[in-house]
């Protein structure tokens, strides 16, 4: 099936905006049988806000540390404790390969 480029009319914004055959075949690929009604834009101020708004796609924390198993310095994304190891990601990967 062959698409074309189409102009589509926000339905929040009013704004014209293109519909490419990219995003046609993306459409197709996920199944979606309907047409974007939102801008790209909108889309996405609409996605965001779903999420609550809150820190999603901000950095996360991190926190100094020693590697229990090298002495490494390394970052880690939690507050450790002291009552248990604390591994720099090699070191992590050594001793929990994934499955």
């Amino acid at each position: 099936m062959s698409f074309e480029e189409k102009q589509l009319q926000c339905s929040d914004c009013g704004a014209t905006f293109t519909f490419s055959t990219e995003e046609q075949e993306f459409f197709q690929s996920k199944g979606y049988t309907n047409e974007p009604k939102r801008c790209p834009e909108c889309r996405q101020a609409r996605k965001t806000e779903r999420n609550g708004n809150s820190s999603y796609g901000a950095p996360r924390q991190m926190y100094p540390a020693t590697c229990a198993e090298c002495g490494k310095s390394t970052e880690v994304p939690f507050q450790p404790r002291g009552d248990k190891p604390v591994y720099c990601s090699d070191c992590y990967r050594k001793i929990r390969p994934s499955r």
